[in-house]
């Protein structure tokens, strides 16, 4: 008589993930592949999922939503996993760390803190956070880093990064004080952009992304994530270039065979018939 192996059956019982990882990473019997990985090759995975997460957001499926958590879980899951078999932690030590930090940075509902408005809970949540990067500093016989800056995550995508930096600049008073002032210096970045074409500048590169850090500022100023807006932006484009492509089709015609005047043409119709 044989019996079926439990692991193989799903379960909405997070053990049966564990156990399915360790078994995957089980030396003579797991994965080849699984058992090959460390935290640094897993690393792009993770965050791979993670936008995956995101665009699922962004396109409003929740059925997608839900299988793309799932991945991103198995990264959490696998790094656990790894953790564990160097005796560092495990994935109850992980589930036990954020519970814990969850209840430390919310006293406004776990203690007798004061601080119901999101403004006054935004305030609480950044002193916690600095006291805690101390503390752990302060373990590891550090100094924890001091600078206006300090603490934003250098593997941040660059728009978002620009952004958590600009913020901290602004809460110290190196900020403008209205969006116009933004645009002005927007102006000025392309100018000097012009500037250096004129001179063949091979810094010219450099003021492209002083243009594009100056635009994350407007953004900010905005009150709107830049990753979002280039988000959309990116959608926007695919959705009119598609267009171009389906009446070039029905004219017989591919993009390569189309100059450059016609499929503006067709870009300006999309964009025309889309604000219709």
């Amino acid at each position: 008589m044989s019996y079926a192996n439990p692991i193989m059956t799903p379960s909405k019982d997070m053990t049966r993930l564990l156990e399915i990882m360790a078994a995957l990473r089980s030396p003579g019997t797991g994965c080849p592949w699984d058992l090959e990985q460390s935290f640094r090759t897993i690393a792009a995975y993770t965050l791979e999922e993670a936008y995956e997460v995101a665009d699922a957001i962004e396109h409003e499926d929740l059925e997608q939503l839900r299988e793309e958590l799932g991945d991103l879980l198995l990264q959490v899951v696998f790094h656990a996993r790894m953790a564990e078999e160097q005796g560092a932690f495990d994935f109850g030590d992980v589930v036990e760390t954020i519970t814990e930090k969850l209840i430390r940075r919310h006293p406004h509902v776990f203690a007798d803190a004061d601080g119901r408005t999101a403004a006054a809970v935004k305030g609480m949540w950044e002193r916690i956070k600095s006291e805690e990067k101390a503390a752990k500093a302060a373990r590891k016989g550090q100094s924890a880093p001091t600078g206006a800056l300090a603490g934003v995550p250098v593997a941040l995508p660059a728009l978002t990064r620009a952004l958590k930096l600009q913020d901290k600049a602004g809460a110290v008073g190196f900020d403008w004080n209205d969006p116009r002032a933004v645009l002005a210096k927007i102006r000025e970045e392309a100018d000097e952009i012009e500037q250096a074409l004129d001179q063949a500048d091979p810094g010219v590169t450099a003021e492209v992304g002083d243009l594009l850090f100056a635009a994350v500022n407007l953004a900010r100023h905005l009150k709107a994530d830049p990753e979002v807006l280039l988000r959309a932006t990116n959608q926007k484009f695919e959705r009119r270039f598609a267009a171009i492509e389906q009446a070039l089709a029905a004219r017989g015609k591919k993009p390569e065979d189309a100059d450059l005047a016609e499929m503006d043409a067709l870009w300006n119709e999309a964009k025309a018939t889309e604000k219709a």
